[in-house]
């Protein structure tokens, strides 16, 4: 299912900002490539210090070259730290955040893409900010005990409840099981088409949870994974509007992954209110207040990271 919270409110700010101002988008001058800077080892070429400039100016932020440089600098050390700790998102995560942005702006992928071109950005160097915006936070919150993270205290659950009046809030959870129709990377562009259609197909013949597994082995390359309960603050983002569309006992609609072709059976879903719901609402509530820019956590690691690293500018 890809890495939880697979893209905050803040990360679709962010990727929002530029939606303002694409149709004005100016055209680029292009010029020679070459490398200005290497943060440990990994060059920043004037090629992309250009792209990034642009992408500014499609967010309507100052700074230009110099910003843009900075701003590439402390991405390759998050970049380096993501992959360090094992916290990146998954190519579907970003493909799917990608996509939701290009429909929010009335645009397909591929206008996206032209759009984007036009702007001397291009939809590779967007997708490779959108996976950095959308992991980074799980690094900040696994380094400092936030949601992804550490449990909150006790004391700090028992705070937040009287500051919600003593009450417990209350969620939906959800037992959900996932279904994969299984696609080979060697044969993924020949056969996916075919394995979603079989994938879809098998939806109205889903026996449930508990014989899942036996109808999974009547067909071929199909594999059933239970994830237990689950509130729905912890669900991807990618599949919660499936999830909360799809009744009690019935499966959700069908996505492409990494993996293949997947959907979701929901065995249980009920509303509940208790310490372990308490503590997913309000880490839920942190990460919505947060924004990158403000997040102190956030300053002070990449400050950490910048002290360390081996930059040489040129």
């Amino acid at each position: 299912m890809g890495g939880k919270h697979s893209i905050t409110r803040a990360v679709s700010a962010m990727i929002l900002a530029c939606g303002l101002a694409l149709a004005a988008a100016p055209a680029p001058v292009q010029a020679a490539s070459k490398v200005v800077a290497v943060v440990n080892g990994s060059p920043i070429t004037s090629g992309d210090i250009a792209k990034r400039a642009a992408f500014l100016r499609l967010q309507r932020q100052g700074g230009g070259q110099a910003a843009a440089r900075e701003q590439l600098i402390d991405e390759v050390l998050k970049r380096e730290e993501v992959i360090r700790v094992g916290a990146s998102v998954s190519t579907s995560d970003v493909d799917a955040a990608v996509g939701r942005f290009a429909s929010g702006n009335k645009l397909t992928i591929q206008q996206l893409s032209q759009v984007l071109d036009k702007a001397g950005v291009g939809l590779d160097h967007f997708k490779s900010y959108v996976a950095v915006a959308m992991s980074w936070p799980r690094v900040v919150n696994a380094r400092y005990g936030g949601s992804g993270g550490g449990r909150l205290s006790n004391e700090e659950l028992v705070r937040r409840m009287q500051e919600n009046g003593g009450n417990k809030p209350v969620t939906t959870e959800y037992f959900l099981q996932q279904v994969i129709f299984v696609v080979p990377t060697s044969k993924r562009n020949a056969i996916i088409g075919k394995r979603q259609a079989e994938a879809n197909a098998s939806r109205s013949k889903y026996p449930g949870c508990e014989q899942a597994k036996v109808f999974a082995a009547t067909m071929r390359d199909v594999s059933i994974r239970n994830l237990g309960r689950m509130m729905v603050q912890e669900i991807p983002e990618a599949w919660k509007p499936l999830v909360e569309k799809a009744g009690d006992g019935n499966t959700t609609g069908t996505r492409v992954t990494e993996k293949g072709v997947e959907y979701l059976g929901i065995c249980k879903k009920r509303q509940v209110s208790d310490d372990l719901a308490a503590e997913v609402v309000f880490r839920a509530e942190d990460i919505g207040k947060k924004t990158e820019g403000e997040d102190a956590n956030s300053k002070k690691y990449i400050e950490e990271l910048r002290k360390r690293a081996q930059i040489i500018e040129k």
